[in-house]
């Protein structure tokens, strides 16, 4: 069976940015299992596996538009320290979650001044052209639950 939109796909993968450095990988882990074109993964690496099957290994290099998206200069911003109140200590690269508009949202310090806090909340990949290693280990069709929920169920997947 070849990946399409509605499989649910098994794979290793070994994620890298433009250095070379592995930023994350499945080796001596259990697969992704994930459901194609429900955007569970990044846009970019799911388009690059329809049409592979089971035992294909590929190479994927993914640009910051189909993978993280660009940086976007808005989201980084200095906040005032007393927005911090009961927090002792701030350093560069802690992770808080800010209340905005649209809920809840992850930020990271990257920057501290006198009297306030540089966030960013940029996906720590936006901006990142990627690369991915990946072999395919098992494609099956969706049931209607898993295409109707947008996930997958079951083993590698998400439990009700």
């Amino acid at each position: 069976m070849q990946i399409a939109e509605n499989t649910v796909v098994s794979m290793h993968y070994t994620l890298t940015d433009e250095s070379g450095e592995v930023l994350d990988s499945s080796a001596g882990q259990e697969p992704l299992v994930f459901l194609s074109g429900a955007r569970n993964i990044i846009e970019g690496l799911d388009n690059a596996l329809q049409g592979k099957s089971a035992g294909d290994a590929l190479k994927v290099d993914v640009t910051p538009e189909e993978g993280y998206g660009p940086v976007h200069d808005e989201l980084i911003q200095s906040v005032p320290r007393e927005n911090f109140q009961g927090v002792d200590s701030i350093e560069v690269g802690m992770q808080f979650m800010a209340q905005t508009p649209n809920g809840q949202q992850p930020v990271v310090v990257v920057g501290l001044e006198e009297d306030g806090v540089v966030l960013d909340g940029n996906h720590p990949l936006a901006g990142k052209p990627l690369s991915f290693e990946v072999e395919i280990v098992e494609v099956r069709e969706a049931t209607a639950e898993e295409v109707e929920h947008g996930h997958v169920h079951g083993e590698g997947g998400h439990q009700h």
